[in-house]
C-alpha cells in the first residue's frame, strides 16, 4: 500500500475522462463488522476511500458526522480499531486506495513514527489531518514518507498561488480543496464560483484536485466535470447509511454511491 498506489487510481480515473469517486464513512458506524462490509461494497464504485476515525472533538465535521463519531466512539471504536478493520478488509479482498481522517491528537498519544507504521502495515495508503496546519506539519510528514504513505493536504478553493505550491510540495496523493467555509455537512446548492476556483486551483496544483464539503447530488458532481479530478463525499452518504439497518448498510452503500455515478452518466 503506498502513496503512488493512490496517485496512480486518480491518474486512471483522469486518463478516463472520469471525475473520480472519494466516498467518506465514519470507522465503527455501527460497528467494525459493518464498517468492513461498507468499504469492501464501496470499492466498486469509487477510486479511493476515505475512512474517518471518531473523535471526541471533531471541528471540521458538521452534525451528520458528529453523530456517526459518536455512535462509533459509544461502540469502542479507536484509531487501533479503525487500522485494524481496514487490514481486515485488505485482508478479505479491499483493493482501491485508503485515505485515514483523523485528527491529530489520537496520533500524537501514538507516537508519530509507531502510528505511520501501523497504518502503512494495516493497508492504508494515505492520510489526512484536518486539525494539522501545513506549517506545523512537518514531523508527520516525515513519519509517512519514511513508509511511503501520503499525507494529503487540505485548503481552501481560495487559497493564494503560494498556498497551493506550498501544499502540493508538502503532500502527496491529491489536494484536498474545500468546497465553503465551516463544516462538513450536505448542501442543496455549490457556492456560487466554485467551478471557476476549482479550475484556477487545478491550474496551479501538481497534484490532482479532490473537492469535498457539501457535495450530495449528481448534479453536483456533475458541475464540476471537468474543473476537478475528483469529488468527496461524505454527510449525505453518512445521513443515507444512518437511516438503513445495519445489515443493508453494504448495499446501501455503494447504491448511493451507484446513484451519484449514474447521474453523472459514467461507469467506473
Amino acid at each position: 500500500m503506498s502513496a503512488a498506489r493512490l496517485e496512480a487510481a486518480l491518474a486512471t480515473a483522469r486518463d478516463a475522462g472520469r471525475l473520480a469517486l472519494i466516498p467518506f464513512v465514519t470507522a465503527g458506524d455501527p460497528d467494525g463488522a459493518t464498517t468492513i462490509a461498507i468499504l469492501l461494497a464501496l470499492q466498486e464504485e469509487a477510486e479511493v476511500i476515505e475512512l474517518g476515525v471518531p473523535y471526541s472533538d471533531p471541528v471540521a465535521d458538521g452534525e451528520v458526522i458528529q453523530r456517526a463519531s459518536e455512535r462509533a466512539r459509544r461502540g469502542g471504536m479507536t484509531l487501533t480499531g479503525a487500522l485494524e478493520s481496514v487490514r481486515e478488509a485488505r485482508r478479505r479482498g479491499l483493493l482501491v486506495p485508503v485515505v485515514l481522517f483523523t485528527y491529530f491528537n489520537p496520533v500524537l498519544r501514538q507516537g508519530l513514527e509507531p502510528f505511520a507504521r501501523a497504518a502503512a502495515s494495516s493497508g492504508v495508503d494515505g492520510v489526512l489531518v484536518p486539525d494539522l496546519p501545513l506549517e506545523e506539519s512537518s514531523p508527520l510528514r516525515e513519519a509517512l514518507a519514511g513508509v511511503n504513505l501520503a499525507w494529503v493536504p487540505m485548503l481552501a478553493a481560495h487559497s493564494s498561488p503560494a498556498r497551493i505550491e506550498a501544499s502540493c510540495d508538502a503532500g502527496r496523493g491529491f489536494l484536498y480543496s474545500i468546497s465553503r467555509a465551516g463544516v462538513t455537512g450536505a448542501r442543496t446548492d455549490l457556492p456560487p464560483g466554485l467551478r471557476e476556483e476549482t479550475a484556477r486551483v487545478r491550474r496551479l496544483s501538481r497534484l490532482p484536485v479532490a473537492v469535498g464539503f457539501g457535495l450530495s447530488r449528481p448534479e453536483h458532481l456533475a458541475a464540476l466535470t471537468g474543473s476537478a479530478d475528483a469529488a468527496v463525499v461524505g454527510s449525505a452518504l453518512v445521513r443515507t447509511l444512518e437511516g438503513a439497518r445495519p445489515e443493508d448498510r453494504a448495499q446501501v452503500a455503494r447504491g448511493f454511491l451507484a446513484w451519484l455515478r449514474g447521474g453523472l452518466g459514467q461507469a467506473k
